[in-house]
């Protein structure tokens, strides 16, 4: 499964190269950095340092809390609170794909820095938006397949295989009251959570590296000084999203502080990255435009299909949500709630 899906990866990249290749541009204009007072490059890398430093602890702390929350009896994921919490994070993973990510890629991939024929001719955001979708859809039924046919036994959370062991072999033999793997709906519901939260790191860690990057090469002090704050909100709440589905996949501490790392330094990791490129990378030039535009047009994809299909509808759907009319109201405020304050930040980034 990993090695087809690198396969896939790569074509993806080849494909992109191609069109790069074959774009050009269709004013100097568009090679060079605009003469605006707002282009300080002195001035925005004090700037991009603070962005590194303070996107990199909110990003800590929103996907941290979720992971904390077992402490905290309101905040366990069996009770009301957790849901609509996670209800308000899932809304923001909905509007970043919607009002962020596919904006984005349709400004860029109908730049008039880029040729009219193919790129005005035909919605390629649109396009690879909904390949994005179906690719994502693809990979989480054939993984969850994939985990069901090799866990057909059951499914144990991690966290308690070891303890099993050790009871196992303190009692020398069963006692006939000694516990299996999980099996039926509940080990099936674990299995689920398990590939909803790696397909979301995945989705959200592409989309973080291309904002970072693009924050990274631009010497605009006029936009990186909102983008810090808004970045800053969205990485918190995102974070609290995919720690909510961490927390229900019960991985072990290890696989947990993995994908809690991965999440918290993508964003600053594109940030250095674009600084460090940012003599060579010019955001107007075609290459620049219809690469980021492509991986923005296929990021939207998943998280919009994370967002409807794995999230909302899993839980709004569910039997605990079913079961309560006025459980499901409050998670709907919640979700509208997140989604608002989310496109309300496309105003700034």
């Amino acid at each position: 499964m990993g090695s087809s899906l690198i396969k896939l990866i790569s074509i993806f990249f080849i494909l992109i190269t191609i069109f790069t290749s074959q774009a050009a541009s269709q004013s100097d204009e568009c090679e060079s950095e605009s003469n605006s007072s707002c282009n300080n490059k002195s001035a925005a890398l004090p700037l991009k340092l603070i962005a590194i430093a303070s996107i990199l602890v909110t990003s800590m702390i929103g996907v941290c809390l979720p992971l904390f929350s077992r402490s905290i009896p309101a905040l366990s994921p069996d009770r009301n609170l957790f849901i609509i919490v996670k209800a308000f994070a899932s809304g923001i993973i909905l509007a970043t794909g919607f009002m962020h990510v596919l904006p984005d890629s349709f400004d860029m991939l109908w730049s008039p820095c880029l040729t009219e024929n193919p790129w005005h001719k035909f919605p390629f955001t649109g396009f690879v938006a909904m390949l994005s979708a179906i690719f994502t859809l693809m990979v989480d039924s054939i993984a969850t397949s994939l985990y069901t046919n090799k866990n057909k036994a059951g499914i144990i959370p991690e966290g308690q295989v070891a303890d099993e062991a050790a009871v196992t072999t303190t009692q020398g033999h069963y006692h006939g009251h000694h516990h299996g793997p999980k099996i039926g709906t509940e080990g099936s519901q674990l299995l689920r959570y398990r590939v909803v939260a790696m397909v979301l790191e995945l989705g959200i860690v592409v989309h973080s590296v291309v904002i970072g990057l693009s924050m990274g090469a631009s010497n605009n002090i006029c936009t990186i000084k909102p983008l810090v704050a808004a970045l800053c909100f969205h990485q918190m709440f995102e974070g609290m999203g995919l720690g909510g589905c961490i927390l229900q996949a019960e991985y072990k501490f290890l696989k947990k502080a993995l994908m809690v790392f991965f999440f918290s330094v993508t964003t600053p990791f594109g940030i250095a990255l674009g600084i460090a490129l940012s003599k060579t990378y010019k955001e107007n030039s075609p290459t620049a435009l219809i690469t980021v535009g492509l991986l923005n047009a296929s990021s939207a994809g998943l998280l919009i299909y994370m967002a409807l299909v794995d999230l909302l509808s899993a839980d709004f759907l569910g039997p605990k949500l079913q079961g309560s009319i006025k459980l499901q109201i409050k998670s709907y405020v919640a979700v509208l709630l997140g989604a608002g304050g989310m496109s309300l930040m496309a105003k700034w980034a």
